[in-house]
């Protein structure tokens, strides 16, 4: 904005012939440029700050309008240069707003007293009836989410935590709403305390209260028809659209919500898609999609994950409420009509069909189908390894990360094979194993936490699980080959413990761990260090994830060291186990098209693309 000074008399005279007026024309600043005839049936209230008028708007594709102010009552607002602002039926008041704005048919728009825009905002997701375990601020991340969320026992890291998240606050605090440059906000009633970053597009929206968004040039917000979002944080590239009514949330990065969605104290993270359906106290990571109008996700910790048509999870007891809550690990899906009873635990990679009883806890039997027939609950160990569908997922979340470089705040590691699902792997075949030694080959069924296994799922399990084993450990080995040109031992411990997934971001459980540590010591000053902890941890991932899979090569095939011999015998293993895996995918592929369910060109073209696997193998 230019240098402001206060109105000439004839500008006041212009003015007023425009039917304009000022409590007091004193208070009035315009730019050096400022030209009057511009404004039209304006009233103006305490101090006002307005730009130049020196450009046209675009209102609509084609339709250009000069930039002025028309038929407007404003109270205390700044407005930049080259606005467009009309037809204000109420009032703006308390208002701060940028360059090239284009405001018309609002109702009102306000900064009230104790404004917070929706940050510092304490809710309480998994546990609905908790006491708060996540606080709302702009810089959040799924992995700092998720951090939250898993250590809100430990009071003194929740309350250095919180001193961390409300100094960030106090930095940043605003003393009234503001509105950046190249806004659009059209045919909405009502915005209250509400923050609007560059870029932005409200068109249509019912009412924004106490929200921060956070729309930039390269990564734009669209708020669309009926949309009421109260007490929330918007994160760049998302659209909220078509009636979604939205309380006490968090939506991260390039997420669509739409289609009369209802959502409530809830997080939503990176890519994640929300249509029809509802969530309470959901906990949703990186590409979590949920389509269809009678699924609903409550008190559950999700990513990766698919919710298919009337999904459904019980997360009440009944006579201390709705208390109960569970973690659906990455790439989980749930078939249509599922419902599973809180609390579970669902191993990754799973399928979940059914209603599922007996608070399942699968994290040591991966990639398992859970299959519920009648009071009987079934497990297939491993199954989903070999599926089409798991085969497509893992290829299509990187294709689909739309979140252009820069506005990537949640960090999400791809690998479907890592430390941390393998590990699980690792655990799932001992398991099987175990069960098939103690109760011999010779029995019509096995039993796991009140889970059936057939012998023939038991047998496929272990086998499955020994090709994903030997997938992956020759995986990493050709990586360390190619970027080291040898077989080189590890530089680092750190990762040869167990592994975890913080929504998103792989690690090793003693890093998550020092990180907790120096938060409570006082190491970590600022987010932004925490922050810039993450960021290191992953950077580092495929350091430490050699150290961990160099000691599972090692336990496997029962070395002390690498040696060449070793090293050809591995690949000759991963080749082996690839093809293995690959025909497995296409037995089911061709199961699926006997079905009638698929066309044959449909089949065709993925059966090419299997055929190309063999490329990946060097």
């Amino acid at each position: 904005m230019n240098i402001m000074r206060q109105l000439t008399d004839e500008e006041i005279r212009v003015l007023e012939d425009r039917n304009c007026w000022a409590e007091d024309w004193t208070n009035v600043h315009v730019s050096d440029d400022f030209k009057p005839n511009y404004m039209h049936r304006v009233m103006l209230y305490g101090e006002i700050s307005i730009g130049d008028f020196d450009k046209n708007i675009e209102v609509s594709r084609g339709f250009l309008k000069h930039s002025g102010i028309n038929n407007a009552t404003l109270r205390n607002v700044s407005i930049g240069d080259n606005c467009l602002i009309e037809n204000i039926g109420g009032f703006i008041n308390n208002y701060t707003i940028g360059d090239d704005c284009y405001i018309s048919n609002v109702s009102a728009m306000e900064t009230t007293d104790g404004a917070t825009y929706g940050e510092g905002n304490l809710i309480s997701v998994l546990n609905e009836v908790g006491d708060g375990n996540v606080i709302l601020f702009s810089d959040l991340n799924s992995q700092f989410a998720a951090f939250m969320v898993k250590h809100f026992h430990d009071k003194s890291l929740k309350d250095a935590i919180r001193r961390l998240i409300n100094e960030e606050i106090a930095r940043n605090r605003h003393d009234q709403a503001s509105i950046g440059n190249n806004v659009k906000i059209v045919n909405t009633k009502e915005i209250t305390n509400t923050v609007i970053h560059d870029d932005c597009e409200i068109n249509g929206a019912a009412r924004l209260s106490d929200c921060t968004i956070l729309s930039s040039p390269a990564s734009n917000v669209y708020i669309g028809t009926g949309v009421i979002c109260e007490n929330s944080i918007i994160s760049e590239g998302s659209s909220i659209i078509n009636s979604v009514k939205m309380q006490d949330c968090f939506v991260g990065e390039a997420c669509q919500i739409s289609n009369g969605f209802t959502a409530s104290s809830s997080v939503f993270f990176a890519n994640s898609y929300m249509s029809n359906g509802e969530a309470c106290a959901a906990f949703c990571g990186p590409f979590t999609a949920s389509h269809h109008k009678s699924s609903l996700l409550i008190g559950g910790q999700f990513s990766f994950y698919n919710a298919g048509s009337a999904t459904n999870f019980s997360n009440h007891a009944y006579k201390m409420g709705p208390m109960h809550y569970g973690i659906l690990e990455r790439g989980t899906k749930t078939a249509s009509g599922a419902y599973v009873l809180m609390p579970a635990n669902i191993g990754t990679f799973s399928v979940c069909f059914g209603k599922l009883m007996y608070h399942p806890d699968t994290r040591n039997l991966p990639f398992s189908y859970l299959i519920a027939y009648g009071d009987t609950m079934y497990l297939s160990p491993g199954r989903n390894i070999t599926t089409v569908g798991l085969y497509r997922d893992i290829r299509k979340w990187p294709k689909r990360d739309v979140r252009p470089s820069g506005s990537q705040k949640s960090i999400v590691n791809f690998d479907w094979l890592s430390p941390f699902s393998v590990g699980e792997i690792v655990q799932g075949k001992k398991i099987l194993e175990k069960l098939l030694d103690a109760s011999g080959e010779n029995v019509t069924s096995y039993t796991y936490h009140n889970y059936v296994i057939n012998p023939s799922s038991l047998n496929k399990g272990i086998k499955y699980y020994d090709i994903a084993l030997r997938i992956y450990m020759g995986a990493v080995l050709k990586r360390v080959v190619k970027s080291l040109g040898a077989v080189e031992p590890p530089t680092t411990t750190v990762g040869q413990g167990k592994w975890n997934d913080l929504s998103g971001l792989l690690l090793p459980e003693s890093e998550e761990m020092r990180l907790l540590d120096d938060i409570k010591d006082g190491e970590i000053e600022t987010i932004q260090n925490v922050l810039d902890r993450f960021e290191e941890i992953n950077r580092n991932y495929r350091e430490y994830q050699w150290a961990w899979t160099y000691q599972l090569i090692l336990d496997y095939y029962h070395l002390t060291e690498i040696t060449d011999a070793d090293e050809a015998r591995i690949r000759e293993d991963y080749v082996h186990a690839r093809r293995a895996w690959i025909a497995e995918i296409r037995k089911d592929a061709e199961k699926e098209y006997a079905m009638g369910d698929v066309e044959k060109h449909v089949l065709d073209d993925f059966i090419d693309n299997l055929d190309h696997e063999i490329d990946f193998e060097n």
